[in-house]
């Protein structure tokens, strides 16, 4: 599954011992208590995508979407133009996205089926933690994060994303 591949990429490498398919197989739809924990640690990552607990707050994270039922993150290859290494945070900008979407579904369970919002959502979230990530290292700049936030600054960034849902990047 897809974010089992990204969980491995994520954090390292390491997926946890018992394989996510089962679990998500012996459980019910995600808690109260589970959502509001994620949304805490998504603005954690925002705020602090380098900070002492990223590493284990996306573990859970990861872990929890691919276990709970009740709710999907599409994948949208939006920021496809990141480079392939993460010489330059591409896995955390990445992320970052993935978390930004799960936030919006979390935050309007009302319009799941709005993927356009959902993938801006992500794109959004993945500037902001790309700005934050430029302040502890600026000679880290990426020309197409750079051009997506002229976009958003530039009030053309929805129909961007549009766009690139209209023509097959995104799959939801």
């Amino acid at each position: 599954m897809l974010l089992r591949s990204l969980f491995a990429a994520l954090v390292g490498g390491a997926l946890l011992a018992a394989p996510v398919a089962a679990i998500a197989a012996n459980r019910g739809p995600s808690t109260p208590e589970e959502r509001k924990q994620a949304l805490a640690y998504i603005h954690d990552l925002q705020a602090n995508p380098l900070g002492p607990q990223a590493l284990e707050e996306r573990r859970w994270l990861l872990t929890w979407l691919e276990e709970i039922p009740d709710m999907t993150v599409h994948v949208c290859a939006i920021l496809n133009k990141l480079p392939k290494s993460d010489k330059k945070d591409s896995l955390i900008i990445f992320g970052a996205e993935m978390n930004a979407q799960a936030a919006f579904l979390l935050n309007n369970p009302d319009k799941r089926d709005d993927h356009t919002a959902e993938f801006l959502a992500g794109v959004v979230g993945a500037l902001q933690v790309y700005e934050v990530l430029l302040k502890s290292n600026p000679k880290d700049r990426q020309p197409f994060l750079d051009d997506l936030i002229q976009r958003r600054e530039a009030g053309t960034l929805a129909q961007f994303v549009h766009d690139r849902l209209d023509a097959g990047a995104c799959h939801s």
